[in-house]
C-alpha cells in the first residue's frame, strides 16, 4: 500500500498544450490559468528509485491561451512560472557534519511554448495537426541544482483525432518531443474519453504516455542530476481522471489526478492541480 501511494501522479494533461483536434472559432479565445503543486517529496522514480537528499516542493503557475485565426487554424501559447523550494538539503558530495540542512528557493520562468493547430477534416470525426516550439527560457542555479526548464528548444509535432457526441466525446493524439542540445527525444501517445454526468459537470478518463528514445548524450551538472529537475530521459505512463465544472457557458473550473504505471526521473509524490478557464 505504501508503494502504491507513492506512485500517485497528476499527469500534466491539464497543464500542457491542448491536445484536442477541435480549433477555436475565428476571433475567439480560450484561456486557462492553473496551479499545480507537487509537495514534500524526497524520492525520484528510477531503476532503482533514488533519493534526492532533501524535502522538495515543485509548484507551477501557468497561463494557457488558444486563439482562432480562422475556422480551421488556432494559435496557442503556454507560459509557466516555476516556484521551487528545497528544505533540509543534505549534499551527498560533502561532509554532512559541516554543511547540512540547507534551504533553497527559486522562482523563475519555465519553458514558454508557442504553437499552431490546423484542422484538416471535420465532419463526424475531426482530424488535425499541431506543431509547437518550447523555447529555452528556463533558468538554472548551480548552487541549489534547481532547474526551471529544459536547457533546450523542443519541437513537438502532433497528429490529433476526435469525435464528439451530445453528451460525450473521444479524442487521441500521437507525436514526439524533439529536443536540441543533446537531450533525448520522446515519443508521445494518449487519449481521453469524456462524459457529461450532470448539466454542469464533465468526468474524463485519460491515458497519457511519454517514452524517452534514449538517444541523448547531454552531460548535466552533478548538482542538477541530484535534484532531478528537467534532467535527461524523463518519461512516464499514466492513467486517471479529471473533471470540468461549468459555472456558465464560458467559465469553469478544471481538476484532476492520476496514477503512474511507469516513470523515470520524476517525483514520487501526489500532485494537486486546479485551473480556471474562460472563453470569450
Amino acid at each position: 500500500m505504501k508503494q502504491l501511494a507513492t506512485i500517485l501522479l497528476l499527469i500534466l494533461t491539464l497543464n500542457s498544450f491542448s491536445q484536442s483536434p477541435w480549433t477555436q472559432e475565428k476571433g475567439k479565445f480560450y484561456t486557462q490559468v492553473s496551479f499545480t503543486s507537487i509537495a514534500n517529496y524526497d524520492t525520484l522514480f528510477g531503476d532503482p528509485d533514488y533519493s534526492n537528499f532533501g524535502n522538495y516542493t515543485d509548484n507551477t503557475a501557468q497561463i494557457f491561451a488558444e486563439y482562432g485565426l480562422n475556422s480551421k487554424t488556432s494559435l496557442l501559447v503556454n507560459i509557466p512560472l516555476k516556484l521551487i523550494s528545497i528544505d533540509n538539503f543534505e549534499d551527498p558530495r560533502i561532509d554532512c557534519a559541516t554543511d547540512c540542512g540547507r534551504n533553497f528557493n527559486e522562482s523563475a520562468l519555465g519553458n514558454i511554448e508557442i504553437g499552431i493547430k490546423h484542422n484538416f477534416y471535420k465532419k463526424n470525426w475531426a482530424f488535425s495537426g499541431q506543431f509547437s516550439l518550447e523555447t529555452n527560457t528556463g533558468s538554472y542555479d548551480a548552487v541549489s541544482g534547481i532547474r526551471t526548464g529544459y536547457d533546450a528548444y523542443t519541437f513537438t509535432p502532433l497528429f490529433l483525432a476526435g469525435r464528439g457526441f451530445a453528451n460525450n466525446y473521444f479524442q487521441a493524439f500521437i507525436g514526439a518531443n524533439i529536443r536540441t542540445n543533446n537531450y533525448s527525444s520522446n515519443f508521445k501517445i494518449g487519449g481521453e474519453y469524456g462524459q457529461r454526468i450532470t448539466d454542469k459537470i464533465w468526468l474524463i478518463g485519460y491515458l497519457d504516455i511519454v517514452k524517452s528514445l534514449n538517444n541523448g548524450t547531454i552531460i548535466l551538472p552533478v548538482s542538477n542530476t541530484i535534484t532531478g529537475f528537467y534532467v535527461n530521459d524523463q518519461e512516464y505512463g499514466g492513467f486517471g481522471f479529471k473533471a470540468i465544472g461549468e459555472f456558465t457557458k464560458n467559465f469553469g473550473i478544471t481538476a484532476g489526478l492520476g496514477a503512474a504505471f511507469f516513470a523515470n526521473n520524476l517525483a514520487q509524490a501526489p500532485s494537486l492541480n486546479i485551473g480556471l478557464y474562460h472563453k470569450f
